[in-house]
């Protein structure tokens, strides 16, 4: 069947108000849930799923997916103005985004977030329509020895994060990885530092971490330097940026969007590992690579493109071959099973419809969440006029209540404040909090891999695979430049006036 007659049976999918009317919805929902602390895109489309029960199986996956596109979205709201990630790949964006919202530029910090997120959907979905079953079987070749290189190259990122300092950011993600051992080993079962708690036999909960080190601990150090007289901003510029602004990034977007795509092909990879890989890639092209971590509309653009068109990328390996490519993908892949459909090469032959309309239905839900965004962040931004006094408390509040909602666990909540504990003494002392978060998210992803691939080949292994290989000399290399960059910076002259780089 030709590409133009399959799209003609996806749009007649939804074209009439009640397909129109679900995406609509469905793209509210997901902005609503993605920007509240604790509920993630897995979580906000399983919510879902039993009211899809009663739909067609059409209606029902064009309402999930649409859900599914916005609140990867959703989560940069939060993250920008209130420095509290809605999802985990939002971390990233909280980088520079709330810092622009500290210069009173919020406006700005949420535009470009959205815009970037629109295009990065819309790139994934075109890569997604074109590509899904080549890219597919591609990804589906990578040994256990690719994923390793693959994580360790994202951890190699941590030194386009250090600020000036790569040994404080070392450290950090160290004791990421450290706080990723904890649990039940992935491979013997054996259950380590755990000290008896059963609580600690599944490790801690992401969420809960990413809320305490990102919200958690800003408000620790409000409550620290609190004079008792509450400060309101008194200029909050809620303009987008201008053209001139979005064409100068522009190319940043569309690398963004390609390699999100690309990661999110990878089953396991996600949006937060597209995100942290897309936003250090981005650094090192930049021209003005000492804005990022300040304020850099690119920073936001780089992390947010690459987060939503990691979306399409990891409906490649479900629709085409059956296979979840993160979470939120298999609690779609269950919702298919629900309405008796299997996903995988015969589904586009028995039931283009239920494909093409999927493809369809990304199309106009970028579309929608376009327009819902430009009209919402006027309201959105009126939350940083809150008083200080009312705004922390409220942050303190909508954390916790976040951290209990993810597995209805009060130990998620001590987690969390333990975690804010944490985050609050590193930024004291000048320990960024990003790489923590990096090397929990990917530790699970390198110890498993790195053992199985061992287990299988040998050490050996990681020389004999050629792209294993290449990866891992692109991660050493990216590891150790900014590291030479700042040795030769030390070397030179005091003479010349530049600050000698701490190492």
């Amino acid at each position: 069947m030709e590409l133009v007659e399959s799209f003609t049976i996806g749009f007649s999918v939804i074209l009439g108000w009640k397909p129109l009317l679900i995406i609509v919805t469905g793209v509210i929902f997901g902005i609503l849930a993605g920007a509240m602390p604790g509920l993630s895109p897995s979580t906000a489309v399983a919510l879902l799923v039993p009211f899809s029960y009663t739909m067609s199986p059409a209606l029902a996956l064009i309402l999930l997916t649409s859900i599914y596109i916005a609140s990867n979205y959703g989560g940069s709201i939060t993250a920008v103005l209130i420095n509290t990630p809605g999802t985990p790949s939002a971390a990233v964006t909280a980088m520079d985004g709330y810092p622009l919202t500290q210069q009173g530029k919020a406006g700005k910090g949420l535009g470009t977030a959205l815009v970037a997120s629109t295009i990065g959907g819309a790139v994934g979905v075109l890569i997604l329509i074109l590509f899904a079953v080549p890219l597919a079987r591609v990804a589906l070749k990578f040994s256990p020895a690719d994923y390793c290189a693959l994580a360790l190259f994202g951890l190699a990122t941590v030194a386009s994060m250090s600020r000036g300092n790569v040994i404080k950011s070392m450290v950090a993600i160290l004791f990421g990885l450290l706080i990723k051992t904890i649990g039940t080993d992935p491979i013997s079962g054996v259950s380590r530092f755990t000290f008896g708690n059963d609580m600690l036999y599944d490790g801690f909960t992401l969420i809960p971490a990413l809320i305490g080190l990102f919200a958690i601990s800003v408000v620790f150090s409000k409550f620290e330097t609190w004079t008792g007289v509450g400060r309101v901003m008194d200029k909050i510029d809620n303009k987008l940026p201008s053209m001139q602004e979005f064409l100068k990034i522009k190319y940043t977007i569309l690398r963004s969007s390609i390699i999100g795509t690309i990661i999110g092909i990878f089953p396991g990879a996600g949006a937060t590992i597209a995100a942290f890989i897309s936003y250090d890639m981005s650094k090192r092209a930049s021209k003005e690579p000492e804005k990022f971590g300040h304020g850099s509309l690119e920073g936001v653009a780089a992390a947010e493109s690459a987060n939503s068109s990691s979306v399409g990328g990891a409906l490649v390996p479900l629709l085409a071959l059956g296979i979840p490519g993160s979470a939120t993908d298999a609690v779609l892949l269950g919702a298919f099973m629900l309405h008796d459909l299997v996903p995988g090469p015969m589904l586009f032959q028995d039931n283009p419809e239920i494909v093409y309309g999927i493809f369809s239905a990304l199309i106009v839900a970028n579309i929608v969440m376009l327009f819902l965004g430009l009209y919402g962040n006027r309201l959105f931004i009126k939350v940083v006029s809150v008083p200080e006094a009312i705004m922390y408390p409220v942050i303190l509040a909508i954390a916790i209540i976040g951290s209990f909602a993810v597995n209805g666990s009060m130990f998620d909540v001590a987690a969390c404040i333990g975690f804010g504990v944490v985050g609050w003494f590193f930024k004291r002392y000048g320990f960024p909090v990003a790489p923590v978060v990096l090397g929990i998210v990917l530790g699970k992803m390198v110890e498993e891999n790195f053992r199985r691939a061992v287990m299988m080949d040998g050490y050996g292994v990681f020389y004999r695979d050629k792209l294993a290989f290449i990866v891992l000399l692109i991660a050493f290399f990216s590891f150790v430049w900014p590291l030479y960059k700042a040795w030769r910076h030390h070397r030179q002259p005091a003479t010349s006036g530049n600050d000698e780089a701490k190492i």
